[in-house]
């Protein structure tokens, strides 16, 4: 994949990335790290990579100026201690991940981090933070168990005016604490413990930490968010396949491209 830069400036508050991954992600993470750095309208002062102990994840981050976050530090269980699954999936590790996101104010520094698939890359500019508004990027459609969670969790429906499931995110800090604070006083549990028991363990998509954070951002201060198209494009091939020619002509529609090569999150189920 070889990318192109981008002309408009970097300007705006500085802000903090945090990628989680795992091995099979590096075909697409290293074209994930520069796409930020070439494409994020805001200085960014530390890329963090959550992962498990990794020697070839370590490497990359060393060679990419990244900081490895072992994802055994992050949370105080392992994704060996959720059960989610059935006979023909297995969403353990996939949720898992969603609650390590969902940690990333104990990680990050900055008030501001984004956060980004490590299978999505971006390849036009984006800016996350406009005339003091924090900018979501959505798509039209979702899972309808993201709502019902939503509703267990907070008590009150999702105003969902659009999804915002689309492979990253910016989180405000504060904004993420209060949210986890909310969940815990309403269910008398740690927040990560209610989530996973508000959870319809039956169903294959219970959660999303996209859907949630957007939604309870939005439902507090319409005002406060500026809602931008997505205009994601899923492609099967390798990152590296791609050269500039065809990344210049998928910008032209396109803001990000996601290879979804991942299977180590959803894995099949043992029987």
């Amino acid at each position: 994949m070889s990318a192109f830069s981008s002309g408009s400036a970097v300007s705006g508050p500085a802000i903090d990335v945090l990628i989680p991954a795992i091995d099979k992600d590096l075909g697409t993470l290293p074209f994930v790290i520069d796409s930020l750095r070439r494409h994020v309208r805001h200085p960014i002062s530390h890329i963090y990579v959550v992962s498990p102990a990794s020697s070839r994840i370590r490497d990359l981050c060393a060679r990419k100026n990244c900081i490895f976050v072992d994802e055994a530090t992050v949370l105080p269980f392992t994704k060996q201690d959720i059960h989610y699954s059935s006979t023909r999936w297995n969403r353990s590790g996939w949720l898992y991940q969603q609650l390590l996101k969902m940690n990333g104010d104990r990680i990050c520094r900055e008030p501001f981090f984004l956060v980004i698939d490590a299978d999505t890359v971006l390849i036009r500019p984006h800016r996350f933070r406009s005339a003091g508004k924090t900018v979501f990027y959505c798509r039209d459609w979702s899972q309808p168990e993201y709502f019902r969670t939503y509703r267990k969790l907070l008590g009150s429906a999702a105003p969902s005016p659009r999804s915002f499931v689309t492979h990253y995110m910016l989180f405000e800090k504060q904004k993420l604490a209060a949210l986890k604070k909310m969940i815990a006083r309403r269910h008398g549990l740690p927040w990560h413990a209610a989530i996973i028991r508000s959870i319809n363990k039956k169903r294959q998509f219970g959660f999303s930490e996209y859907e949630t954070y957007a939604n309870y951002v939005y439902s507090r201060s319409r005002t406060s968010v500026l809602l931008r198209n997505a205009n994601n494009k899923s492609l099967h091939s390798p990152a590296a396949s791609l050269n500039e020619k065809q990344i210049r002509k998928l910008a032209r529609t396109y803001r990000s491209l996601s290879f979804h090569q991942r299977k180590g999150y959803s894995i099949p189920g043992k029987h």
